[in-house]
C-alpha cells in the first residue's frame, strides 16, 4: 500500500477481495481505520530496535541471571 490515504472505495475493494464484504455505511470508517493503523505501524518501522532479542527470549519475572557458581 503506498502512503497516499486508503479512499473508502478501496477499502471496500480491499475488504471484499479478503473474503469480508462490508455494507456501504462502513466503508469510510474503515478507510480511516485502516489510515491510522498504517500510521502507527510506518512510526514503529521507523524505531531502532538495535540489540533488543526477539520476543521469544523474553521471561516473565524479572531480569534473568546467570547461576554461575
Amino acid at each position: 500500500m503506498s502512503t497516499d490515504e486508503l479512499t473508502p472505495s478501496e477499502a471496500a475493494r480491499w475488504a471484499a477481495r479478503s473474503g469480508l464484504p462490508l455494507a456501504p455505511e462502513r466503508h469510510t470508517a474503515v478507510a480511516a481505520t485502516a489510515d491510522h493503523i498504517h500510521s502507527v505501524v510506518s512510526v514503529l518501522r521507523e524505531l531502532d530496535f538495535g540489540d533488543t532479542p526477539p520476543s521469544a527470549a523474553y521471561r516473565a519475572g524479572g531480569e534473568q541471571h546467570d547461576a554461575a557458581v
